[in-house]
């Protein structure tokens, strides 16, 4: 008996001192109080900040589902001001505003003096009518989630976005104005084919995706074009000296590619995975899906009138630089008051088929009659010269339209396509494609 009782007293002096050890150690876990806590957060966010020797780097994705990345460069010093530089625009120079390292809920970086990162978040700023009063989407200040493999972790303050500052080298500063220069590499030079596609290889199985770009947005789209196969990507790009970096990543098998580097030798930009994982981005010299929309417009059919209004459709993602560089060099030679206004093409009418070259300032308008045909290999409609006119008399081909013209009478004929988005106004839209350049201009169908 008396064993027992030794038993359960020593048992009793276990539990106690264990209570006192948990106790001790519980003590030592919260000794410091919250504002203790966002103190050495602060403190810690200070000094990481300083501690890079060429400041920071973040590739700014404000939202990906719309917008694509914008670069930007920090330099911060121990008096309350940084040095900034950003791809936003043209302007990549350096410069110098302020910040601090804010307690509130918890630790933020805000940029508290106008720099380039308030680009991205004023309202009257927009790149698209979409997002009228709402501008980029961007934030000024960044809440601090701590640090990883060196990276900066911090979300935005509106979005929740993360977004890591990255350790900046001294070639991101001098280099930066090679992102404009990538730009153009995105956008595609007049020298390249118009049709571009997305090729995933997971080392067994290609699929490809059509391809198409705006610049005013830096947001991709691909669309699979097999078919019985649903899969697209959209896509935010963000530019750097070698390539583009792209979010959401491409899933390509169970890999996840988002840096792509540019070949100047084809235009083309890859991207490599591990076991022959790869994404391209690469030109074709035609579209990926050809359809019949042109058989609309062949002799015969009901009259249909296609329209390029200047004021609404020379801004369309949908129609090419090398378009619009031919309708500039009409209005080049032109009067400023006489402007190219309109190209309406009237197939099947009541006086045949024709152009009209309309103009502003009471310039009168000027026709080419044509007739047509169809190569029903290609799927293209040729539009065959028959002879030109000014509403009153023939006359001669009107040198100053004479590149233009040529592009609508090229002898490998148009591919036509009625689309399925709308500019401006409820009218069918319809794109005229070169089959022998990267000449492309929208429509309404009036």
């Amino acid at each position: 008996m008396k064993n027992i009782y030794k038993y359960l007293i020593a048992g009793i002096l276990i539990l106690q001192l264990s209570a006192c050890s948990n106790a001790t150690e519980a003590e030592q876990l919260f000794e410091k109080t919250p504002t203790e806590r966002l103190n050495a957060q602060k403190e810690e966010l200070n000094n990481v900040l300083l501690s890079s020797e060429f400041g920071w780097k973040a590739v700014y994705f404000t939202d990906d589902t719309v917008l694509g990345g914008y670069t930007h460069l920090f330099k911060f010093a121990a008096d309350g001001t940084v040095q900034m530089a950003s791809d936003f625009d043209a302007d990549t120079a350096i410069y110098k505003s302020e910040y601090q390292v804010q307690l509130g809920s918890t630790v933020s970086l805000v940029f508290t003096t106008r720099n380039r990162i308030h680009l991205l978040s004023e309202s009257d700023n927009y790149p698209i009518p979409a997002l009228r009063a709402k501008g980029y989407l961007g934030d000024f200040q960044f809440l601090y989630y701590g640090q990883e493999n060196g990276e900066i972790i911090f979300k935005t303050n509106r979005s929740g976005i993360e977004l890591r500052f990255v350790k900046a080298k001294a070639e991101d500063w001098t280099n930066l104005h090679l992102n404009l220069d990538m730009e153009k590499n995105v956008v595609g030079a007049d020298s390249r084919p118009l049709f571009r596609l997305l090729e995933t290889n997971d080392g067994t199985t290609k699929h490809q995706y059509d391809f198409s770009f705006s610049p005013v947005t830096r947001f991709a789209t691909a669309n699979s074009i097999e078919a019985g196969y649903v899969m697209s990507y959209n896509m935010g790009i963000g530019y750097s000296p070698t390539g583009i970096v792209v979010s959401p990543a491409v899933l390509v098998g169970t890999q996840k590619l988002s840096v792509f580097v540019y070949n100047p030798a084809d235009g083309s930009f890859t991207a490599t995975g591990t076991g022959g994982a790869t994404a391209v981005i690469k030109y074709t010299t035609r579209p990926l899906i050809v359809n019949d929309d042109y058989k609309a417009l062949l002799t015969g059919k009901p009259q249909i009138v296609l329209g390029y209004i200047a004021a609404n459709l020379y801004t369309a993602p949908t129609t090419s630089k090398y378009a619009k560089t031919l309708l500039d060099k009409v209005n080049a030679t032109l009067p400023a008051n006489q402007q190219l206004s309109r190209i309406q093409i009237y197939f099947n009418s009541a006086f045949g088929t024709y152009i009209e070259y309309r103009f502003n300032g009471g310039k009168a308008s000027l026709y080419h009659n044509l007739t047509t045909s169809e190569n029903a290999t290609n799927k293209t409609i040729i539009l065959n010269h028959d002879s030109w006119d000014n509403g009153s008399a023939y006359i001669a081909a009107p040198a100053f339209l004479k590149d233009l013209d040529a592009e609508f009478m090229n002898a490998g004929g148009l591919y036509i396509k009625k689309e399925i988005f709308k500019i401006t106004f409820s009218n069918q839209i319809w794109t005229i494609t070169s089959s022998s350049s990267n000449f492309r201009i929208t429509t309404y169908q009036l």
